[in-house]
């Protein structure tokens, strides 16, 4: 039961001489916003750890990518960007020297297109997006061309940092909406990046076993849902907060097809070549991986409102990790790491119908990490 002090707004005391707190009270005493529900965010510990420990962060998310998909060594080392993508058709992904030179122009112009993805070049880009937002019924939104005439003013407003004014009448939704794309198109790298592109393809080959343990042609939702979740925990910030924004006016898009005509999967060509597709390369080259492509695009569309929480046993994981006993919390960052990725075995584990596929395989590659 609450005391009388805590009933009047003050601090309950603390413990002297206590070290391992990690949390303090903050009361409010303005009136007006007593009542109001307390906003807990699930994550807080994730990001918490993403921040503060980002090797032990990445080795735990990684380790559960692969328990999901199976990622040989050379994809493996792409996905943790040990080594280059190879791309099909001899494309590489970075054209070298001139491309870096070229990126450091057009930075220190304060040029956002054709610019490597920063929170700056968002919050201009955002601009696009909060409008579109208010114009979804328009009908062919992101597959009619705009005018190319009022695109490149709006292009040079943006690239100026300017506020643009697209309440006014000048510019149409249409013109909004393929600078958008034009804006993904010259990013230096797809929007879900290189090294990623093969984690997407296995995760599109993610399909349901029958009760004898064979693999069916059913898609496992369920598995790709949780796979997606962890594969963007350990995108580059600004591109998880772009995704986020893209795949929302997206989601809304697609809600409003009866009036726009643009379903998830005609949105999903529009810009699977922006966010999944590897620069420099033709359809041609991609060729049997475009419907997988295609198709994955699809469904982050269709499910983006699930995709950006963590799945609830790396909540659990990172909040033990912060919340866990004094003894935990004292022993040397070796021995906390190796704690953290047990208790992500020992709660799979625990969960009803969900086996670590690698079984002891598994706990070994984590372990041996440390």
């Amino acid at each position: 039961m609450a005391t009388e002090a805590q009933s009047e707004g003050e601090v309950p005391a603390c413990e002297s001489g206590r070290s391992d707190a990690i949390c303090s009270f903050v009361i409010c005493n303005d009136s007006s916003l007593r009542g109001q529900p307390i906003i807990f965010n699930p994550d807080f510990f994730v990001e918490k750890l993403r921040h503060e420990k980002p090797e032990v962060f990445t080795e735990l998310v990684v380790s559960n990518i692969t328990r999901l998909i199976d990622l040989p060594g050379t994809e493996l080392a792409q996905l943790m960007g040990e080594v280059d993508l190879k791309l099909p058709g001899g494309a590489g992904a970075a054209t070298g020297f001139f491309r870096s030179l070229m990126s450091l122009k057009r930075k220190e112009k304060g040029v956002i297109f054709g610019s490597p993805l920063t929170e700056e070049g968002i919050a201009q880009i955002y601009q696009l997006i909060e409008y579109l937002h208010k114009n979804l019924r328009v009908e062919g939104l992101f597959r009619v061309p705009g005018n190319s005439v009022r695109q490149q003013i709006l292009r040079d407003a943006l690239n100026n940092g300017s506020d643009i004014d697209l309440e006014s009448g000048e510019f149409h939704s249409n013109d909004v909406a393929t600078l958008l794309k034009m804006f993904l198109g010259e990013l230096p790298e797809p929007l879900l990046t290189h090294k990623h592109f093969h984690a997407h393809l296995k995760i599109a080959d993610l399909t349901q076993f029958d009760d004898k343990g064979n693999k069916t042609n059913v898609p496992d939702k369920a598995r790709q849902i949780e796979a997606l979740q962890l594969l963007f925990l350990i995108l580059p910030p600004p591109n998880r907060n772009l995704l986020k924004l893209l795949l929302d006016l997206l989601y809304q898009t697609a809600k409003k097809q009866d009036k726009n005509k643009m379903s998830a999967y005609n949105l999903a060509l529009m810009f699977a070549p922006h966010v999944l597709w590897p620069k420099n390369v033709t359809a041609n080259d991609l060729q049997e991986n475009i419907t997988k492509l295609n198709n994955g695009m699809a469904f982050m569309i269709k499910h983006s409102q699930k995709l950006f929480k963590a799945p609830v046993y790396i909540r659990e994981c990172a909040r033990l990790h912060y919340l866990g006993s004094r003894t935990q919390a004292s022993k040397g960052s070796s021995e906390g790491s190796r704690v953290l990725l047990l208790s992500t075995q020992n709660f799979l584990c625990s969960r009803p119908g969900v086996i670590p596929t690698h079984g002891e395989a598994w706990t070994g590659s984590l372990l041996a990490a440390f």
